[in-house]
């Protein structure tokens, strides 16, 4: 299994991922859940360029991406779980969890480290809020998190297994809690119980800082609950909510070159 996720990763993963993009795209165009304010072709032209370079980026830089360094890390026998037996399926649980919760923490991170709040603030730059808006995320960050990951599965020896899975729920629920579409919101509120829905990662992409600064969630929403940074509705309501950062509201930052300067311009109007 894991030779065969290695030979094929690529694929498995490209299939997932537009099949789930497909799926969110027509649900917006069906079932919408706020009016667009900016044209889709600059932003979607720039917004899908950064998913290719960003494929490319790493394509260029690591010889193994995470599902394979996983593979070597469990032939080396690395890692915590490398040295423990749980049973493959309680490893395999406490891995996809516990990948799920670094996430979190990652994402925390470069919201309250200046440094690291200049790479990732292009992913907030986005004057709306769409299925194209979860792959929004500059190729120095991408590769951080690459790092960050690779570190994360040599100290902690997940299966592949783990990892892949990871990886695939990962993109999906970005794409789907990016989605600009409509849930009942008696479903909406007890999905969110489980998993970040639309409406609360909407949130975190507000103009207020307070309420950027909250639902740092990608996948589980517990890590926010126990961690004190839920909010459960915004100061405005959904509809009319504003979208983005209050400097960069120009609709020139929505092109690609912007993007791809966007850490090295100053925070402030000067």
């Amino acid at each position: 299994m894991s030779q065969y996720l290695m030979d094929n990763e690529i694929y498995i993963r490209l299939g997932v991922f537009c099949g789930l993009f497909l799926i969110v795209m027509l649900w917006e165009v069906l079932a919408p859940r706020r009016v667009l304010r900016i044209s889709r072709g600059w932003r979607w032209t720039s917004n899908l360029a950064i998913v290719v370079i960003n494929s490319l980026v790493l394509r260029w830089l690591f010889p193994v991406l995470a599902v394979g360094f996983a593979m070597e890390s469990q032939n080396r026998g690395w890692g915590l779980l490398n040295k423990i037996d749980l049973g493959y399926g309680a490893n395999l649980a406490v891995s996809v969890v516990f990948l799920d919760f670094i996430i979190y923490l990652q994402h925390a991170m470069v919201h309250f480290i200046p440094l690291f709040w200049r790479i990732h603030r292009m992913h907030h730059t986005d004057l709306d809020f769409d299925v194209t808006t979860g792959s929004r995320f500059h190729p120095i960050e991408i590769v951080l998190s690459m790092v960050i990951k690779i570190a994360v599965i040599a100290a902690l020896g997940p299966l592949p297994l783990a990892v892949f899975i990871f990886e695939i729920v990962l993109n999906g629920t970005a794409l789907f809690n990016h989605g600009n579409i409509r849930l009942p919101l008696r479903a909406e509120r007890v999905i969110r119980w489980l998993i970040v829905t639309p409406d609360m990662h909407r949130i975190h992409h507000s103009i207020y800082p307070e309420e950027t600064n909250s639902n740092f969630g990608f996948s589980l929403s517990l890590w926010d609950r126990l961690c004190g940074t839920y909010r459960a509705q915004p100061k405005d309501s959904h509809e009319k909510m504003v979208i983005g950062i209050e400097r960069f509201r120009h609709p020139k930052y929505l092109h690609l070159h912007w993007l791809l300067i966007q850490p090295f311009l100053n925070e402030k109007k000067s």
